[in-house]
């Protein structure tokens, strides 16, 4: 696993010998997580945006490999749940450095975040609701705040992640420069953010680029000199799909740079999948081949419990026969062990025909790939490789049927 840096790293990248001895030797599923190429993808996205202050957003993969990786590469950590915070602080994270940005936080949450503060002044505290405010008020807190923004408009690769048109996300922008001017009595106001949506590609930087834009001229509106920075988010995309190209981001950066003009706030982005998703792939074993009249079934041992996303998504993942990869390819549909049918990878998808026993790999699996991975039909969750510097250690064990019932033994007990 080379540390170079092309902009995107595909299937047939991966060292496949060295994948095969990974799934002998820690079973299947497993995840397998290149900490290089995590460290390399920032600095790529860092080096296209030399004047921004560049976050990780840590929902994409909280892991501590990911997450220590990152800080030793100079990355500050934007969290979106206490736990995230808890997560970048167990990794190194100076909590002074952090960003939390609560969406309907639960009690418990601003509790921790206020507590946090008021230890670490230096922790900013984004808000995307007037209430939110309020109870942060209630609690004593006049620290650092940041108001999220909703700018109407949404971009991505699913209606599910176009937070900028979603209610749920920011204060309406007409809303915002009143409510700034409240705040500044009450809080030590630092800052604006947004998040126009995830998955962005290059169909979708024109929306982008309007939405940046959108932001920036409320920033102006509300005193951008009065403000330490301006968050725009992250968002940007990697190319699941074989045939799509990668980001150009020496050129994505001239493009947002347009869209924001003259500010004196310093720029902050927070990129999440862009600096993850290749840099990780699932190895899972075929245990049945099925010819029906409507196609060829593959019954794999990982499931939607080891990767949710197509299911949640309709998400598109690259799929490699590791095993046979020069085998003529047979259009396949590949589905894991769960009984419904929304367990499945691909469908009448061509891959090298796939064999009883044989090893795939499911590509770009660093984003929400195992941060969304569950115990469905109590399926213990799988193990995680990393490898860094050439060197490999588990990070994650193989959850056991014992991990999955703990809570409810406990309970009895």
């Amino acid at each position: 696993m080379s540390s170079d840096s092309p902009p995107v790293r595909r299937l047939a990248d991966w060292d496949h010998d060295r994948l095969a001895r990974l799934a002998e030797e820690h079973g299947t599923p497993l995840y397998v997580l290149d900490v290089d190429r995590v460290a390399a993808n920032y600095r790529r996205f860092a080096a296209a945006f030399p004047d921004a202050h560049v976050m990780y957003a840590a929902k994409a993969h909280t892991g501590r490999a990911v997450l220590s990786g990152l800080l030793e590469a100079g990355a500050d950590i934007e969290c979106a749940a206490a736990g995230e915070l808890q997560r970048a602080i167990d990794a190194g994270a100076d909590p002074n450095t952090l960003q939390y940005t609560a969406v309907n936080p639960p009690a418990g949450d601003l509790d921790y975040a206020v507590e946090l503060a008021d230890e670490h002044p230096g922790l900013t505290i984004t808000a995307g609701a007037e209430d939110t405010f309020d109870r942060l008020e209630d609690r004593g807190y006049d620290g650092r705040v940041a108001i999220r923004i909703n700018p109407g408009i949404g971009t991505g690769h699913h209606e599910k992640v176009a937070t900028g048109k979603d209610a749920k996300f920011g204060i309406p922008y007409d809303e915002v420069p009143e409510l700034a001017a409240a705040l500044r009595d009450r809080f030590d106001l630092v800052g604006l953010h947004a998040h126009a949506g995830s998955g962005v590609l290059r169909d979708d930087l024109d929306d982008h680029c309007r939405a940046i834009a959108k932001v920036a001229d409320l920033a102006r509106t509300v005193g951008d000199d009065e403000l330490s920075f301006v968050d725009f988010g992250g968002g940007f995309g990697v190319p699941y799909r074989e045939e799509t190209e990668p980001l150009d981001m020496e050129a994505v950066g001239e493009r947002v740079r347009e869209a924001v003009g003259d500010l004196s706030a310093q720029i902050k982005l927070e990129p999440g999948r862009y600096v993850v998703a290749d840099a990780e792939l699932i190895l899972t074993t075929v245990n049945t081949v099925k010819e029906t009249p409507a196609t060829t079934v593959v019954g794999v041992d990982a499931s939607l419990a080891t990767l949710i996303r197509p299911a949640m998504f309709d998400s598109y993942h690259p799929i490699r026969n590791v095993s046979a990869p020069d085998r003529e390819p047979h259009p396949v549909s590949i589905g894991g062990p769960c009984c419904t049918s929304a367990d499945v990878f691909a469908t009448d998808r061509p891959i090298a025909r796939p064999e009883r026993t044989d090893l795939l790999a499911i590509g770009n699996a660093g984003a929400y790939g195992y941060e969304l991975a569950n115990q469905f039909h109590s399926q213990p969750r799988p193990a995680e490789v990393a490898i860094e510097d050439g060197d490999e250690r588990v990070v994650r064990r193989r959850e056991t049927m014992a991990d999955v019932v703990r809570v409810e033994d406990e309970a009895g007990e």
